[in-house]
């Protein structure tokens, strides 16, 4: 193989994510489909994927990101249907915030009660969050069985509306159809069509989000 390869010069990790949005942004001028807030999430799933299809398949309840904000800003308790989203959360996001990030797949009852009714951990730990818990914000990447059973737990009553569901599971079996019946709910939801999704999409979506929060702290402590 010949030739030189041209390499961007880069000081500090957070050259890189600047950069990359500033590549993200030139690759997609203006007019946008989304703008504002909406375009910073949108932005940061194509970051975290390089997937730029993403822009035409994310979707938005309409009053998701502002009930999403406000939660945050009240220092939430988020749910994640996966360790891998648990911990691509930060702290240095959610300490600030008074925000917490819990994941019950591992839980001993979870385990138990999966066992006992044949059923997937991430569908019993919705269960068990339902019962003791009651996030105001799941974040379910993976898992279409949580998703499902989110949904039905709101309709049933045992739940109360979470004020954000980002449901991004992905796959073959049930994803896509997850994320249609989360749609077609009443629950203020950030998703996307079809089957492509992840962990590391979803709690993207809440770093985008707790940027945003995080930012309005700075410019009101600058005034």
């Amino acid at each position: 193989m010949s030739g030189k390869v041209e390499l961007m010069a880069v000081a500090k990790p957070g050259d890189i994510e600047k950069k990359s949005f500033e590549i993200i942004d030139s690759e997609v001028p203006e007019p946008r489909r989304f703008s504002g807030i909406k375009w910073q999430i949108t932005r940061r799933m194509v970051h975290t994927t390089a997937d730029f299809e993403l822009i035409d398949l994310v979707r938005f309840h309409p009053g998701a990101v502002e009930s999403g904000l406000d939660a945050l800003r009240s220092g939430c308790l988020i749910a994640t249907d996966t360790e891998m989203a648990r911990c691509g959360i930060p702290l240095r996001r959610m300490n600030p915030l008074g925000c917490s990030v819990r994941c019950l797949m591992n839980d001993a009852d979870v385990i138990a009660a999966a066992k006992r009714n044949s059923t997937t951990r991430a569908q019993a730990a919705m269960e068990l969050a339902a019962d003791i818990m009651q996030p105001e914000i799941h974040v379910i990447g993976n898992a279409p069985t949580a998703l499902i059973r989110l949904v039905q737990l709101v309709e049933e009553g045992r739940m109360a509306p979470p004020a954000l569901v980002v449901g991004m599971p992905v796959g073959f079996v049930n994803a896509a159809e997850s994320k249609a019946l989360l749609m077609s709910s009443s629950i203020p939801f950030i998703s996307i069509e079809g089957r492509k999704g992840g962990s590391a999409l979803g709690a993207c979506v809440i770093n985008a989000l707790a940027e945003v929060v995080l930012g309005e702290r700075e410019l009101s402590a600058d005034i």
